[in-house]
């Protein structure tokens, strides 16, 4: 799995909050169209459908450990075109350091994983929580 670290200017808790608030994935994902809470457990969403507009569609399970700030996922429906990865936020000075894993289903189009990218999947996530 690839992985990736960013800094935010902005609490550790914060990021963790904005991250895990599925309600807005749409607002800083590339290309995602809708993504549909489908489940909640303890207030988080516990399972997400994805709708890209290339078309693309998964749906993911997520777990969540609050004391670390970590949240993982997994493809439960659409495994070859979905992702697997985790995001933690850790406490720097100043703010946030990010880690960020991702690794891609097989099925999934060159242009579909260059969407998915890490760095740019983080830069979108610091723009947007920075706003």
């Amino acid at each position: 799995m690839e992985t990736v670290t960013a800094f935010i200017p902005l609490d550790p808790t914060t990021c963790f909050r904005a991250f895990t608030d599925a309600r807005h994935l749409a607002s800083w994902v590339p290309g995602l169209r809708r993504a549909a809470i489908l489940s909640k457990a303890r207030g988080l969403a516990a399972e997400v459908h994805f709708e890209f507009a290339s078309e693309l569609a998964y749906t993911l399970v997520y777990t969540y450990d609050a004391d670390k700030r970590e949240v993982s996922w997994q493809p439960k429906i659409g495994a070859d075109e979905g992702v697997t990865g985790f995001a933690r936020f850790d406490a720097a000075p100043g703010g946030t350091q990010i880690t960020y894993g991702l690794e891609h289903g097989e099925a999934r189009t060159p242009a579909e994983q260059e969407l998915g990218k890490l760095d740019t999947l983080v830069a979108a996530f610091v723009a947007w929580v920075k706003r």
